[in-house]
């Protein structure tokens, strides 16, 4: 398709239109208001998706969850606040599940740039146990994107995207690919999605069965990538999301990089942690 300068906000966006997206939904909040703005501009230009803005963060959510119930893929997008708001909504939803692939953006602020608080969203994936990307560059926000599209249909659940600010609001080079189309109409068990306490039961039991999987996944995901330097043992670098930008721009052009571990995915890759880990004397974490 070729190369396009987009915020990571934009990228995003344009990541999950590629990816097939049918509607997105959100409501305003530095850094995430742009993922809409893109999404409302585009879908007037093209006219083959829905995008909206909703009168709060829960609204958006569900009206999102509604799209993935009927087989189609959607986004909901909002500041880590926000997530606050939609938290009714998005646990439940880890245990009624996907149908289509639904993606969960949440655009964390640490720093408080524009927000009241710092929160890290990486907590509520692990609190709901769904899985999570957390892009380090914006290339990495529009294929994250594209391929959270498929983890969500893989496992049928909702599937969290972490971005901050320093991401969401700076420009770069975006290699985009050819656009899939959107899915078909395939709506699922709606005993699914009525979390009496027999279905909230059953339902919740897949969820756990669910999670070695998912471990298994995060493990092998190309985006963790895992360097161990055999001359210098004595340190070891964890680098998430736009740390890893941090400790490569520190290195310079060094080619005798130290062992490091750039994180992208979660469950956390606990065994390549481990292996780090047994490899160095120090270990260093950065995150943002």
């Amino acid at each position: 398709m070729g190369r396009q300068i987009l915020l990571g906000d934009e990228a995003v966006a344009l990541g999950a239109v590629h990816a097939g997206l049918s509607a997105g939904y959100s409501y305003p909040g530095t850094p995430a208001s742009e993922i809409m703005e893109f999404l409302v501009r585009l879908a007037a230009e093209r006219k083959d998706f829905a995008a909206a803005w909703s009168v709060n963060e829960k609204v958006a959510y569900e009206e999102a969850l509604g799209v993935s119930y009927a087989g189609k893929r959607a986004l909901v997008s909002f500041k880590h606040v926000g997530l606050n708001v939609a938290a009714d909504p998005f646990m439940n939803s880890a245990l009624t599940g996907a149908n289509g692939g639904l993606i969960v953006v949440s655009a964390d602020d640490p720093g408080m740039h524009s927000s009241q608080n710092e929160q890290d969203s990486r907590y509520y994936a692990q609190f709901a146990q769904v899985f999570c990307f957390e892009p380090a560059d914006h290339q990495e926000a529009y294929d994250m994107t594209r391929e959270a599209y498929d983890v969500s249909e893989r496992f049928g659940l909702p599937v969290l995207l972490r971005l901050v600010t320093r991401l969401s609001h700076s420009r770069s080079s975006v290699e985009t690919r050819e656009p899939r189309g959107q899915n078909e109409l395939r709506p699922g068990d709606r005993a699914n999605w009525t979390l009496l306490p027999v279905n909230a039961r059953r339902r919740f039991g897949l969820l756990l069965d669910r999670q070695p999987e998912m471990a298994r996944f995060s493990e092998a995901s190309p985006f963790n990538v895992l360097r161990l330097n055999e001359e210098d043992r004595s340190l070891g670098v964890i680098a998430a999301g736009v740390g890893y930008n941090y400790f490569r721009e520190a290195c310079g052009t060094d080619k005798a990089l130290p062992s490091f571990l750039k994180v992208s995915t979660y469950p956390l890759p606990e065994e390549l942690v481990r292996k780090l880990v047994d490899h160095v004397e120090t270990v260093m974490v950065i995150e943002d």
